[in-house]
């Protein structure tokens, strides 16, 4: 098999699916939350090294049709060593039906609508995207690095392109003096974008990375699960999305499982929350059960 340079993260979407390291670590790795790629530098592998590993996961698994550029954010890649990949790509794997990848605001800004077209129409189709927050001030103080208009601009600038969007949230991590324009405001980028997906996780800090997210942001205090439901229910209220969703809050670190379609199965949801939060705690996800 392949020598992975770990740590090797991937969508949990993509379990079954074709895993190709195309860079080593994120691009950005400056978000105070995350410490995904703290252990290693950004850098983009030669073309050589994942022609190799395509030779050799072809051979395993030449009836694979899905592929994950890995690790944070393939899209840093020149469009030409993008489509490069993703030819060899169809080459070698004559099944092949779609490539994903994680995205961020900064990538897919840098490149125009044409170029993503282009990748498009190479089967890279499908885009990972943490919003994590619309509210400006929470943005900042978890060094995000962009502000909500470049979300909804960058976001847009994909469905546009003929990409499919599965974007996710994090419940909590506004904190209790923000949770309010936390949920409002994120809740305006899911309304002012197309995403075909839509996941709420619930923030989880590493050990590993509270020192510096606390260092951003010192007013944050955590919410408890209630509060933290409490949030997912008026998220959900206010989702007016202009597209079907299919949304899903049954990340492991939840704790509250959804499952649903949006906007057709809003009402449900919101009864699901509300049924939970008037059974309180023993309707809750065990905390043991949980992990991030």
């Amino acid at each position: 098999m392949l020598d992975y340079d770990y740590p090797l993260f991937r969508p949990p979407a993509e379990a079954n699916n074709i895993i190709i390291q195309v860079t080593h670590g994120c691009s950005y790795n400056n978000c105070s939350f995350c410490s995904m790629y703290k252990s290693k530098s950004y850098e983009v592998r030669g073309f050589k090294e994942v022609q190799k590993d395509i030779d050799t996961l072809a051979s395993l698994y030449p009836s694979a049709s899905k592929v994950f550029l890995a690790d944070g954010d393939a899209l840093a890649l020149q469009t030409d060593d993008l489509l490069s990949i993703l030819k060899y790509l169809q080459a070698k794997f004559q099944k092949l039906k779609r490539v994903s990848l994680y995205a961020s605001t900064q990538n897919l800004q840098a490149k125009s609508k044409e170029e993503l077209e282009l990748l498009v129409s190479n089967k890279l189709t499908l885009i990972y995207y943490g919003i994590e927050s619309g509210s400006e001030r929470v943005l900042k103080k978890i060094t995000k690095g962009i502000g909500q208009s470049e979300i909804i601009d960058s976001l847009n600038l994909a469905s546009f392109a003929g990409m499919k969007v599965s974007a996710t949230m994090i419940l909590g991590i506004g904190g209790k003096s923000y949770s309010k324009e936390h949920i409002e405001e994120t809740a305006q980028i899911i309304n002012k974008t197309r995403v075909n997906y839509l996941s709420t996780l619930q923030l989880g800090l590493q050990e590993d990375a509270k020192e510096n997210f606390y260092k951003h942001f010192p007013d944050f205090e955590a919410l408890d699960d209630r509060e933290i439901i409490q949030e997912q229910k008026y998220f959900l209220e206010l989702l007016e999305p202009t597209n079907k969703i299919i949304f899903r809050s049954n990340h492991a670190s939840n704790a509250l499982h959804l499952a649903g379609n949006l906007p057709r199965d809003k009402d449900r949801l919101i009864e699901e929350v509300s049924s939970s939060l008037q059974s309180g705690e023993s309707s809750f996800v065990s905390h043991f059960l949980r992990g991030f």
